[in-house]
C-alpha cells in the first residue's frame, strides 16, 4: 500500500487523529466521527499537500476546517473535516452555499456532506500566486490574462445569484490555477449581505496586494485612475454592461 495512504481506521489512533479531530478530541468524538465518515464512502485519507499538521502533511487549514486528500473508489476528493474548536455547529449550511455556487458552474463540485464533512472535488494546482510567480517566456501575458479573465466571469456569477464569497479580498489563498482557475473555500460565503465578488477580487488582483505587485510584473496594470470609476459604477449597478467594461480596463489589449 502507499505510504501516504492512511486507512480510515487508523484516523482514532495517534498521530493521524490530529485529522479527524483537529485540533484535539476525544475518543468518543473519534469514533462518532469515524462512523460518520464511513457512511460516505471514504476508505483512505492521503497525506499529502503542502500544509503541515503536527507533521502530517494536508491540503489546507483554515478557521472552519482541515482539508485533506481522500479517495472514494478510484476518484481522488478533497474531505473537509469541521474542527472540534470551530464557532460553526455543522457544515450544511457550507454545503449548500458551495452546492449553489456551483448551479453557475463556480467553485469544487460538491460530493456529499454531512454534520462534520463536506465531500468535494479536489482541484490540482497551486495557489494563484504561487502559478503567477513562476510564468515566464513568451505566452505568459496571455495565459495570466485568461485566467483573470476566468477568476472575474466567476465572480459575476456569484454576483448575479447574489452569493457573496467573504474572502476574495485576499484571493491569492482562495484561487487554485490548474487546469483551469477555480475559486475554492466557501466557509465564510453569505447571500444575506451585499455581493461584492467582482469588485473585491479586482482590488485584490490589481491594487495593492502581494499578488497585485507578482500581476504586475507580467501584465500592464492600467493606473487606479482608471480601474476605480468602473469599479464604483459597477458597485452601483452591477450590471453585464458595467462589468465587460470592467475588463476592457483590466485585460483587454
Amino acid at each position: 500500500m502507499d505510504s501516504s495512504l492512511v486507512p480510515l481506521s487508523k484516523l482514532v489512533q495517534e498521530p493521524y487523529s490530529i485529522i479527524l479531530g483537529y485540533p484535539r478530541a476525544t475518543k468518543t468524538e473519534l469514533r462518532k466521527r469515524l462512523a460518520e465518515l464511513k457512511k460516505l464512502g471514504v476508505k483512505y485519507v492521503m497525506l499529502e499537500g503542502p500544509t503541515i499538521l503536527n507533521n502530517l502533511p494536508v491540503l489546507g487549514k483554515g478557521y472552519v476546517g482541515v482539508v485533506v486528500l481522500s479517495r472514494i473508489g478510484k476518484k481522488q476528493v478533497a474531505l473537509k473535516i469541521r474542527r472540534t474548536d470551530s464557532s460553526r455547529l455543522e457544515m450544511q449550511s457550507e454545503a449548500k452555499l458551495l452546492k449553489l455556487a456551483n448551479q453557475v458552474n463556480v467553485g469544487p463540485t460538491i460530493i456529499k456532506s454531512s454534520k462534520n464533512f463536506i465531500i468535494m472535488e479536489y482541484i490540482d494546482g497551486e495557489k494563484i500566486i504561487d502559478w503567477a510567480r513562476k510564468l515566464k517566456g513568451k505566452g505568459s501575458a496571455a495565459k495570466l490574462r485568461a485566467v483573470i479573465k476566468t477568476i472575474l466571469e466567476d465572480c459575476y456569477r456569484l454576483d448575479k445569484i447574489h452569493l457573496d464569497h467573504g474572502e476574495l479580498s485576499y484571493i491569492h489563498k482562495h484561487v487554485i490555477v490548474g487546469k483551469t482557475a477555480c475559486i475554492i473555500d466557501f466557509e465564510s460565503a453569505s447571500t444575506n449581505r451585499r455581493t461584492s465578488n467582482v469588485t473585491s477580487a479586482t482590488q485584490s488582483m490589481f491594487i495593492g496586494s502581494g499578488l497585485a505587485n507578482v500581476i504586475k510584473k507580467i501584465i500592464t496594470v492600467p493606473d487606479k485612475k482608471k480601474i476605480i470609476p468602473v469599479l464604483q459604477r459597477y458597485k452601483h449597478d452591477q450590471s453585464r454592461k458595467n462589468f465587460d467594461d470592467i475588463l476592457k480596463v483590466l485585460v483587454q489589449k
